[in-house]
């Protein structure tokens, strides 16, 4: 119990003592909100795409988890599309910000990309998946345990599981359990996982990793493309995108 404790709370004690030392001390009202480049002008990639980005929430928040999204563009279309799920207004918020903006200053990472026939294949998927979502409604929001961000790409992820991606343990909210299941299939369709309301889980899947949920803080390893998993600071190892 005490190794495991460690575990958990020794990477939240580095990223704390991170985010005090001043790597995210910016006013969020004043931070920087624009493009982060990471995306072509939609004029210059005529194909279908998909990207799924993650970058670290506001405030003190960011000690633990990040926020994210989704990105398409169908064929030749002349604009991106973002989807997100915010705390305030409607949830879910359909181009709020840039598509590849950084979230209030903290660039944000590529955690999945498709493009041309086969992100092509997944755009319908996604805007049903979106569209279907049960915990849509004004107030449904919850920073933690969810459903919060994380908790809407992780449902729109499990609608491609061709994608073959998950999001990184920071991701507060991917374990809670949006179809109401206690129990089911990962996202990746890889394999299976076990959650509590999202205050405990542990999920099993060639694509997940090993993962177990304490709290909303996730410790464990991928073998796939090998790295551990650690709260706070999140996956550290072979690159995922």
């Amino acid at each position: 119990m005490l190794i495991l404790l460690l575990l958990l709370f020794t990477p939240i004690a580095v990223s704390a003592g991170k985010y005090w030392l001043g790597d995210r001390t910016v006013d969020w009202q004043t931070a920087d909100r624009s493009s982060a480049g990471l995306l072509p002008p939609p004029a210059e990639h005529p194909g279908a795409l998909v990207r799924v980005f993650a970058a670290r929430t506001v405030r003190w928040r960011g000690i633990f988890a990040v926020h994210s999204w989704i990105v398409t563009k169908e064929a030749n279309a002349r604009k991106y599309t973002r989807y997100d799920y915010t705390a305030w207004g409607d949830p879910i918020r359909v181009n709020g910000f840039a598509a590849d903006g950084r979230w209030f200053g903290d660039l944000p990472q590529v955690i999945a990309a498709a493009d041309g026939d086969e992100a092509a294949l997944m755009i319908p998927k996604i805007r049903a998946a979106i569209a279907g979502y049960k915990l849509s409604a004004y107030g449904d929001y919850r920073a933690w345990p969810g459903p919060n961000s994380n908790t809407f790409v992780a449902a729109a992820l499990a609608a491609v599981p061709e994608l073959k991606t998950t999001l990184p343990p920071t991701a507060i909210g991917k374990d809670y359990p949006y179809d109401g299941g206690w129990f089911g299939l990962t996202p990746s369709g890889t394999g299976v996982r076990a959650t509590l309301g999202g205050y405990f889980g542990l999920t099993l899947g060639w694509v997940e990793g090993v993962e177990l949920n304490v709290l909303g803080a996730v410790l464990g390893f991928d073998l796939r493309r090998p790295a551990i998993k650690l709260p706070g600071l999140g996956r550290i190892g072979v690159a995922v995108a």
